[in-house]
């Protein structure tokens, strides 16, 4: 319940041991019609339990005991959309770890570096895109690769990531950029060694020659048109499109596409859409990646 202060009071104790409450029909279509118009995300009937679950958790936090008195204190104006944030990360898929698409990562060393011509006589300069980063170790990732593949060849060199994701809580984390062993276990050993400083025996922190490579922002992607983010050489768009309906993709698939520049890579995950072509695009899928390179010529 809301105190007369308007704060939140402290959690109600004879929730802590009741079931998660049922939700009627009309109740849920609600709760799905607002997700999808605030964040765009599809939550489907067989995902009900998900949402029930992810609710009774907050709302117990909260001494809330009723959906709808939940769903309104969503609504008003600050105390809702601090709350908004919160739920937000709770829905939504934080998991990942350090080198999890590997296949992704080999396609830009492969289809794009080694391809790289760089300009005479000034530095070689690769603008990259994480799109749902989460908590940072996709654009971590990205960022090591680079710095390794670059730092081996003669030049100057500057590497820049924008990593954006909706989750205010999962950017904290990355930008923290200390990470439990268990999210490093696909990482070579000698990554580990060169870029990670131990902070105790679970522990590990992000190289601060990484952590400043990466600048991470908060996007909701249905304000992708208005995005401020300029061209970019590499866009990783992986486990995200997933999430929303397929008019929705292709809708986000065209703005990524006018962010890459010529020669460009658009990475996506394998599977995350079907039949999707762009006239500025060609594809260049290996294996379980799905990838596109912006045409030279276009834009």
């Amino acid at each position: 319940m809301l105190a007369s202060t308007g704060k939140i009071e402290e959690p109600v104790t004879h929730w802590r041991f009741r079931d998660v409450l049922p939700m009627e029909a009309p109740t849920f279509l609600r709760w799905q019609a607002m997700l999808e118009e605030r964040i765009g995300i599809v939550l489907p009937a067989e995902r009900k339990s998900f949402l029930l679950t992810t609710l009774a958790v907050r709302m117990r936090e909260l001494g809330v005991d009723d959906y709808d008195e939940y769903f309104n204190l969503l609504a008003v104006r600050g105390q809702g959309t601090i709350e908004w944030e919160t739920l937000v990360d709770r829905l939504t898929v934080h998991e990942t770890r350090f080198y999890r698409d590997c296949a992704g990562l080999d396609l830009v060393r492969n289809a794009y570096l080694a391809n790289m011509q760089a300009p005479a006589g000034r530095a070689v300069r690769v603008n990259a895109w994480s799109v749902g980063c989460a908590t940072g170790e996709e654009p971590y990732s990205l960022a090591m690769m680079l710095h390794q593949y670059l730092g081996a060849r003669e030049g100057e060199y500057y590497v820049g990531i924008t990593a954006t994701d909706i989750s205010m809580a999962s950017l904290a984390t990355a930008r923290r950029g200390v990470y439990h062993r268990n999210r490093l276990k696909n990482l070579p050993a000698e990554l580990l060694r060169e870029y990670f400083d131990p902070v105790d025996i679970d522990h590990y922190k992000v190289s601060e020659a990484i952590r400043e490579r990466v600048c991470f922002t908060r996007l909701n992607l249905l304000e992708l048109a208005t995005a401020p983010v300029g061209k970019m050489d590499i866009i990783f768009c992986q486990n995200v499109l997933i999430y929303f309906k397929r008019e929705l993709r292709i809708e986000i698939l065209d703005h990524l596409a006018a962010h890459l520049l010529p020669g460009g890579l658009l990475v996506l995950g394998a599977g995350e859409v079907v039949g999707w072509r762009h006239a500025g695009l060609e594809p260049v899928s290996r294996g379980d990646v799905l990838a596109f390179r912006r045409l030279r010529g276009t834009s």
